[in-house]
């Protein structure tokens, strides 16, 4: 006991991954009386964590990060509070966690605790419960994670830019920092956090959290705002930093730092237009990590932190809405959060919303009006693709087995086109101070559609004839293309599609198109809109004038390369060979390897991803393996 109090005391220096003694020779713990669950009758569906009798408030994290195995190891300190006095358990939610003991703090003294590991889901993990004796503020869980941990990818010195240091990063949304930690997993509830990290010299942590100085080789970080438990983020790698302003900086790879920085330099101008729409950014620094090309994501809006990939560097700022999405969460998700992943549009719909106010902002109307426009047709294929029609609802289904199977672009567009019509029927006037004032009294808390809806009825109250109930349920809970959609109009796009109308038609050669003004918005309406039966020909005409096989902007190269592929236009395929090799961008990488499968080019498809498969995040590999559907997995 006397070991363990004074480990309790020790300073962050001593505890990173250490064991406590006697936990470490402590008997196996005694049996806990193992709950049977009905998730669907939890008020979050997706998690174990039994908030409604137990809250954990602050997770201190004391982790090695091993490369070598590919683990983090060390203990979680969860301080908790009850919510019923009576409550003798505490339910953690866990993912291929080896837990090798657990201690609880009463009365300033540590001692080991009985705990049982549940059955595990696939998806969902096990329930690590945990027997609390009275008086415990505290427990201490001593683990380490599994080398295939769904939250966390680990990256060999080839896969970075530089080559010459290893690299890992996690991805924790939407359930997915169980597998880094075991945490009452669930966004109805915030926690504060510290962090002790070792990591091999001359590697960099960062984390979601003000950075401290290392001290005696452990990198340390404290989050004093309480956030949900999918935004703790860490990466370690060969990484420096530069700042943009006082306020904002880029974190990466010293071989694409100063692309970086140039690239996302309008950064300040983004925060200064969300501020005054929105009210004040709340999060003191707005830093980005930019993450090697295996990161399945755009971004991830992980606060004072955001991860993002390189794909954005465009090299002209015009993929730089990616930026203005991940800033527009530090309002909506991050400060305001979704309590479950059923309303997981009130994060990302609300936040595409403002990214648009904020693009329109910066950029000017024509810049929105065009990257809207794109939106109605990335939300009609998503809707014509849906595996079932109740995923294309905003307030999702509730036999959901995996939160992962409801994110796609109906959550974005869909959710923002929604705000996009309350804005139009209620005037900007009012609108706008309804969501600042939505952001502020919900700040650091979680809500539901129900919330939301809630509060749009006081501002309804105010133009009772301005919505109709029946309109409100039909974007709610209705399926498909709502009826009243406000469709977003481009000039740009309408002399674009005169021009492209003649070259389909064979009346100008691709020399004659208007393209050397092009912005990447344009390119992207012009391939996106060409025929679907347009013969491989023509496109080998295109590719001649513009080199579109060899596109640097990723987002113009994707969009190309899915249209060469229904197309049948063979020359293309060595460029997207290479293209699925080197990129993990789940938005780009999916629909092409499920157009190479559906166009019979499914072996090309699958010997591509038997070689890229290792390079890939662990979601996108489970995403992958269920669109190709084949051994590849095993190999």
């Amino acid at each position: 006991m006397i070991a363990l109090a004074a480990l309790a005391a020790c300073g962050r220096k001593d505890k990173a991954a250490e064991a406590s003694p006697a936990a470490a020779a402590a008997e196996a713990p005694a049996a806990v009386q193992l709950r049977s669950f009905n998730l669907a009758a939890q008020k979050d569906q997706f998690s174990y964590a039994n908030v409604d009798e137990v809250r954990t408030t602050h997770v201190d994290l004391n982790l090695s990060v091993d490369f070598a195995t590919k683990t983090l190891d060390g203990t979680a300190t969860l301080d908790i509070e009850r919510v019923k006095p009576e409550a003798d358990t505490l339910i953690l939610d866990t993912d291929d966690l080896a837990v090798r003991s657990v201690e609880a703090r009463a009365g300033g003294a540590w001692a080991p605790a009985p705990f049982v590991l549940g059955a595990d889901d696939p998806s969902l993990g096990a329930p690590l419960q945990i027997a609390l004796p009275a008086g415990a503020d505290a427990v201490r869980v001593f683990y380490r994670t599994d080398p295939g941990a769904q939250g966390l990818q680990w990256l060999d010195k080839e896969q970075t830019a530089g080559k010459r240091h290893p690299f890992m990063y996690s991805q924790n949304q939407a359930i997915h920092a169980r597998s880094m930690a075991p945490l009452q997993d669930t966004p109805q509830i915030r926690i504060t956090y510290t962090a002790g990290i070792k990591a091999p010299e001359p590697l960099v942590a960062v984390m979601s959290a003000i950075r401290h100085e290392p001290e005696s080789g452990i990198q340390s970080f404290r989050m004093d705002q309480p956030i949900p438990s999918y935004l703790i983020a860490l990466a370690v790698g060969y990484i420096a930093f530069k700042a943009i302003d006082d306020q904002v900086g880029v974190w990466t790879e010293p071989e694409m730092l100063e692309a970086a920085v140039a690239e996302f330099s309008e950064t300040p101008q983004m925060i200064v237009a969300n501020s005054a729409l929105y009210g004040p950014y709340r999060w003191e620094r707005y830093d980005m990590l930019v993450l090697p090309p295996s990161f399945p994501f755009g971004g991830m809006e992980n606060p004072r932190l955001t991860f993002l990939t390189p794909t954005a560097i465009a090299g002209d700022k015009s993929l730089t809405s990616l930026i203005a999405h991940e800033l527009a969460h530090s309002w909506s998700g991050n400060l305001v959060t979704n309590a479950t992943w059923r309303d997981s549009w009130l994060n990302e719909g609300v936040t595409s919303y403002v990214e648009n106010r904020v693009v329109e902002a910066v950029y000017g109307p024509e810049r929105d009006a065009m990257e809207r426009a794109l939106d109605v047709e990335t939300l009609k294929t998503t809707i014509a693709d849906a595996d079932r029609p109740e995923l294309t609802q905003l307030k999702l289904p509730a036999d959901l087995k995996d939160p992962d199977e409801g994110f796609s672009q109906v959550a974005y567009v869909k959710g923002a086109f929604f705000l996009k019509f309350l804005e139009e029927r209620f005037g900007r006037d009012a609108f706008d101070p309804f969501l600042k004032s939505y952001f502020d009294k919900y700040a650091f808390k979680s809500v539901t559609t129900e919330d939301f809806l809630g509060e749009l009825n006081a501002l309804r109250s105010t133009q009772p004839d301005a919505v109709l109930d029946s309109e409100i349920d039909e974007w709610i809970n209705g399926r498909g293309m709502p009826s009243t959609l406000p469709l977003p109009q481009s000039d740009a796009f309408e002399r674009l599609a005169a021009a492209q109308a003649k070259w389909v038609a064979g009346t100008i050669q691709p020399a004659a198109l208007p393209s050397a003004q092009w912005t990447t918005q344009e390119w992207l309406r012009f391939i996106n809109t060409l025929p679907d039966d347009i013969p491989a020909q023509r496109l080998g005409e295109l590719d001649a004038a513009f080199a579109l096989s060899t596109a640097g902007n990723a987002e113009i190269a994707a969009a190309w390369y899915l249209k060469a592929v229904r197309a049948g236009y063979e020359p293309a395929l060595p460029e997207i060979e290479k293209f699925l090799a080197r990129v993990g961008r789940g938005k780009f990488i999916y629909r092409l390897y499920e157009a190479l499968d559906e166009t019979g080019r499914g072996d090309i498809a699958r010997a591509v991803y038997a070689q890229a498969r290792p390079t890939y995040h662990p979601i996108a590999q489970k995403r992958i393996d269920a669109i190709l559907k084949d051994e590849t997995a095993a190999n």
